[in-house]
């Protein structure tokens, strides 16, 4: 039976493993903390398969300046990580250019397309079918000009297959009546869906996972060893060395890290997202909710109303600064009146984000035998069943049902 080694125990690397085992691999898995607090565990909770637009900060003006100017703003970088900063923001602005935006988008669009159907097949074989709501998601306007800025990235959603429709302030009402009477219109996103809790579906996973027969080893992975190309090797903190037939990094917004050792250069950064679930407010809301000026969501999981996002670029060791969670929690207090914040619990979760949108799947440049499947930002839960099924089909030497060529880590 061939060996796969999966570095990272996330949403990602789960979906990883249990795919490798469907076809017949024999998974071990190393972790620095396979219970510990991660990205997978405090995301919003959607599945956002609408999400194929990428990060574009042109044609916003002088508005990202006075984001910066906010110290609680939706958009932050502190400053001792500014100048290791350049080199991703510098790529981040080519994205602009209308072909590499047009070709992003449909890159995204050919992973979003299936998430869906993929997330639920590993729903169904881990007993929590019922755990996912597909009652759409609503992006609420407060002025119409807002909306109007917004069009044409609406209509390039539709032409890849995005389904959605404009909504009323009647309507809205009818479909979210505790929202402040501040918007003016709003779009149903048809598609999107919502878990009852995220950590509860990495949780299964990773038991359906160790029930399949894969083994955990506890570490600090801090480099690979590809000099046998037939036996790629993870070396951990400790000196403790596990080889393979097959080497999978899905280490979230550490695998930069890991995949230089090699030679294969990433541009990654950690998008630092920031949320405060509310567990006494779980049913001020029947769906997702994104409110588009303000750039934050609100999302109704059965532990409690999340009210999750902005953006701080701080690097993975600095301290969280749960002001901005505050923050977040002090604007949904004005669309959604008189929250109960008893019990509140507030976190902070490093997303792993490249400058082009695109996460990196597929085989290492330097090492064949090293695959990686990182880098998703926001949409690392979205694309998670998907990611795994074509790293799957990667172990296998199948032909992949997506182009990955869009996913290289070589575009860096």
């Amino acid at each position: 039976m061939p060996k796969a080694i999966i570095v990272g125990a996330g949403i990602v690397g789960l979906s990883c493993a249990w795919a490798a085992q469907r076809r017949g691999w024999q998974v071990t898995i190393v972790d620095r903390d396979f219970e510990g607090d991660r990205a997978s565990h405090g995301n919003a909770g959607g599945i956002a398969v609408s999400e194929c637009a990428p990060l574009n900060l042109s044609g916003l003006g002088l508005q990202p300046l006075k984001w910066l100017m906010d110290p609680l703003g939706p958009l932050a970088i502190r400053a001792a990580h500014a100048p290791s900063l350049l080199p991703w923001f510098l790529a981040l602005r080519k994205v602009a250019e209308p072909a590499n935006y047009l070709r992003i988008a449909k890159a995204l669009a050919a992973l979003n397309n299936r998430a869906l159907r993929d997330f639920e097949a590993v729903l169904a074989d881990i007993g929590l079918s019922a755990d996912i709501h597909k009652r759409g998601a609503l992006t609420v306007y407060e002025t119409h000009e807002a909306f109007a800025n917004d069009v044409d990235e609406w209509e390039l959603k539709r032409s890849l297959g995005v389904r959605f429709r404009n909504v009323d302030v009647a309507e809205l009402r009818a479909l979210e009546p505790q929202l402040a009477p501040v918007f003016v219109r709003a779009v149903m996103l048809e598609d999107w869906a919502h878990l009852n809790d995220p950590e509860r579906v990495v949780t299964a996973l990773r038991n359906r996972v160790n029930a399949l027969g894969a083994t955990f080893i506890r570490g600090d992975a801090v480099r690979l060893d590809a000099a046998n190309s037939a036996r790629p090797a993870v070396i951990l903190a400790g000196g403790q060395r596990f080889d393979g037939d097959r080497l999978v990094v899905a280490v979230g917004a550490w695998s930069a890290r890991l995949s230089k050792t090699i030679g294969d250069r990433a541009l990654l950064e950690s998008e630092r997202g920031y949320n405060t679930t509310l567990p006494a407010s779980a049913t001020r809301l029947n769906r997702e909710v994104i409110f588009a000026e303000r750039k934050f969501v609100a999302t109704p999981l059965q532990i409690g109303l999340r009210i999750g996002g902005a953006a701080e670029f701080a690097g993975l060791d600095a301290p969280p600064n749960y002001q901005r969670s505050a923050a977040l929690l002090k604007l949904a207090h004005r669309y959604l009146p008189d929250l109960d914040e008893s019990g509140a619990k507030q976190w902070m979760g490093h997303r792993p984000t490249t400058p082009d949108s695109l996460p990196v799947i597929g085989k290492s440049a330097s090492a064949p035998g090293v695959v990686y499947a990182f880098g998703h930002g926001h949409l690392g839960l979205t694309q998670s069943a998907t990611t795994g099924a074509l790293v799957g089909e990667i172990l296998a030497h199948e032909k992949p049902s997506v182009d990955l060529a869009p996913y290289a880590i070589t575009r860096f």
